[in-house]
């Protein structure tokens, strides 16, 4: 079935506006009751998550009732027209939760073939991306490229992110002990799929992180690739926690060596 995959980038980037309204004016009023945990007890999730994917789901299913929808919070509908929408309502709960800025919407659509439209919003800064499959990735509206960064790798500001788990936690202090020295600095926000997008518009020159889900990084994926960026993963498929890079071309090879040097591509 062919799809027209810039109508479903509009549609992502409506939705995500609308969501990221509704979650602003949650946190604004204070409104994050309960809280509870996932997948360790610090993994949070508020009552504004659950509303925020309830309107996401509510919306697609509206505008595309045949569409599959896979959510982080437990939205889950099968689909007949090849189109799976991957939800991450609020990604950087915890910035939400603390009232910092760095949480954003991310909203998705992929097919066999992979992600092939998608909107990130970032409600505190009214800044939205979108891209779709060949028609490029913007900001704002705006056309985005990848940093003109050109080696040695020191001149790289690179961002990652850190699992909720304490034994992992431990094995990525290992990892960027090794890293931090090779690059200009590090940078950690708190959201994948915002830190996917830095790198699409030059802000971050590359971004690595290991055990992201689906929803985390489909629409940061898609933006960035289509910015230019080296998107790719470093870990065999076969392993169940696998570490992604994104990076300016210019970067990806000597920083995956780096990477790969420390051990990540095979134990992230």
């Amino acid at each position: 079935m062919t799809h027209d995959w810039s109508q479903l980038r509009d549609l992502a980037t409506r939705i995500a506006g609308e969501a990221g309204a509704l979650a602003r004016a949650r946190r604004s009023h204070a409104v994050i009751e309960p809280v509870a945990t996932k997948s360790t007890d610090v993994d949070i999730v508020t009552a504004a998550d659950q509303a925020t994917e309830q309107l996401i789901a509510e919306r697609l299913t509206g505008a595309r009732p045949h569409d599959a929808i896979v959510g982080e919070e437990g939205a889950d509908r099968a689909g007949s027209s090849g189109v799976t929408w991957l939800v991450d309502p609020i990604d950087g709960t915890t910035n939400f939760f603390y009232g910092l800025p760095g949480w954003v919407v991310s909203i998705a659509a992929a097919d066999d073939d992979g992600v092939a439209a998608a909107a990130v919003y970032d409600p505190t800064a009214d800044v939205m991306y979108s891209a779709h499959r060949g028609g490029g990735a913007t900001r704002n509206g705006r056309q985005i490229s990848v940093s003109p960064v050109s080696p040695p790798l020191s001149r790289a500001l690179v961002g990652t992110g850190f699992s909720y788990r304490s034994d992992q936690r431990t094995r990525q202090a290992e990892i960027l002990l090794r890293v931090l020295p090779e690059v200009r600095d590090i940078r950690r926000l708190g959201s994948a799929a915002r830190d996917l997008c830095l790198v699409a518009e030059g802000a971050y020159d590359a971004y690595y992180e290991a055990g992201l889900n689906r929803w985390d990084l489909a629409g940061g994926w898609l933006i960035a690739a289509e910015a230019g960026a080296t998107v790719a993963y470093l870990t065999p498929a076969t392993k169940t926690r696998r570490l992604l890079l994104a990076a300016a071309p210019s970067l990806f090879g000597d920083l995956a060596a780096v990477l790969s040097a420390a051990g990540a591509d095979t134990d992230p």
